[in-house]
């Protein structure tokens, strides 16, 4: 069957592939995608009127993060009344039987067999006809200018707050050989920056018998053995900086961005929690980073009306963040969440004061963001320009700032240096340089 579909894109099936959540998420969808498309699929990245199939890769970090699945599968099934829906990820872990009684999915696949998702597809695909029109435009194999390359998966830190664990189960690192392999790979494929993803990163080795420095020895190893420009590490934990690993920054090819989740700034909210680091531990983690990182970006992850957080507790929080003047962050109420430890706590804040913490928490966003772009305005960058939309291109530096330029050429997929002259409302505006373009 593979064989027919390749022989001729017009008659090929169209899949959805959609995604919903963190970057681990994103290197599951874009294998998904690549092995669909490696079979003569047409896939498309966006909810798609007269698809054959969609897959829907969901997040369940928060309630919101449930009901955006829901929604996707609600809209999937009234765009192509015929598609067949598969739903996978975190909320197919915590819920598949509702799923699928309920709001319509064809079928609910957990996150530890979604690499059998492309050749079960394949199966229900066969005989299906030319892709109707006005679908968008296929994404091919899944290759975008940023490759995200999954090196762990699973958790065994479990976080008072968080449902990862009972989702994605315990820690499971891919071996060197392999990862190097699969950047190798994207790299052949032209892909100029590859995202290291996992669920917890700082623990990668763990299970593979290294007791420390496993972060560490799999980037030497890549910095070593490939050579794609960009290398980004998704995320870390404050316990995980240590000397010896911000010093491998000294390579430019490590992209200058830390997205360290703080979480709280009060230390009985942080032990509630269960984190292994406490404010100032964290503090101290942000400034050995500065200080061995030029031009570093860092973004992190906070909550707000953690069970039995007081006014105290959160204005420790508030001082803290803004302290470490973070160039973005992603700030979210506390969500109960089944399976955690949280979820029996005393102490559950109404929702009323858990917004209000929220707003000010986002404010400090807003305001912290653009301080950190401000910094930014009259340098000179790379930036790696990813796609045009309404006459503007648009780029992400290497600390993760997204950037827009006019051009009247083509940059996609280009690292190309840009003059940062302007903010363009939470992100720049820039300004190519002329010999560059040409070049």
């Amino acid at each position: 069957m593979a064989a027919r579909l390749r022989s001729g894109q017009a008659s090929a099936p169209t899949v959805a592939v959609l995604t919903l959540g963190c970057k681990l998420n994103q290197a599951d969808s874009e294998a998904i995608a690549r092995s669909l498309g490696g079979n003569g699929v047409r896939v498309v990245d966006r909810p798609a009127a007269g698809a054959d199939a969609f897959v829907i890769n969901t997040c369940s970090v928060t309630h919101v993060a449930d009901r955006k699945a829901r929604h996707l599968v609600r809209l999937a099934r009234r765009l192509s009344p015929q598609a067949r829906i598969v739903l996978t990820g975190c909320y197919a872990e915590t819920a598949p039987a509702y799923i699928a009684g309920v709001i319509g999915a064809d079928a609910v696949i957990g996150n530890d067999a979604k690499t059998a998702i492309p050749q079960r597809l394949l199966a229900r695909l066969q005989g299906r006809g030319e892709p109707a029109a006005g679908c968008p435009a296929p994404v091919g194999s899944g290759l975008r200018t940023r490759a995200f390359v999954k090196i762990q998966e699973g958790c065994n830190e479990l976080c008072a707050f968080c449902i990862v664990p009972y989702t994605r189960g315990r820690e499971v690192s891919v071996p060197v050989a392999e990862v190097v392999e699969q950047v190798r790979a994207r790299e052949a494929e032209g892909a100029i920056e590859v995202v290291l993803t996992g669920t917890q990163l700082g623990n990668y080795g763990r299970d593979l018998g290294w007791r420390e420095h496993g972060p560490r020895r799999l980037l030497e190893a890549l910095l070593e053995r490939t050579r794609v420009p960009r290398l980004r590490l998704s995320s870390l934990q404050a316990q995980d900086i240590s000397p010896e690993l911000v010093r491998l920054w000294h390579n430019p090819r490590l992209c200058p961005h830390f997205h360290l989740p703080l979480q709280s700034g009060s230390d009985p909210v942080l032990k509630a929690m269960r984190r292994r680091y406490t404010a100032q531990q964290y503090r101290e983690a942000v400034g050995a980073v500065r200080e061995s990182v030029p031009d570093v970006a860092i973004t992190t992850d906070v909550i707000a009306g953690f069970p039995g957080e007081t006014a105290a507790d959160f204005e420790q929080t508030y001082r803290l963040c803004e302290e470490m003047q973070f160039a973005a962050m992603h700030c979210f109420p506390y969500s109960k969440r089944p399976h955690t430890g949280a979820a029996q706590m005393a102490g559950h804040l109404p929702p009323a004061p858990r917004r209000a913490r929220l707003e000010r928490l986002l404010e400090l966003a807003r305001r912290s963001s653009r301080a950190f772009r401000r910094r930014l305005l009259g340098s000179t960058v790379d930036v790696l320009w990813e796609q045009e939309s309404a006459g503007l291109w648009q780029g992400l530096t290497a600390n993760y700032v997204r950037v827009y330029t006019s051009a009247d050429v083509d940059l996609s997929n280009r690292l190309l240096p840009v003059r940062l002259t302007g903010l363009e409302g939470a992100d720049l505006r820039g300004v190519l340089e002329e010999a560059s373009v040409s070049a």
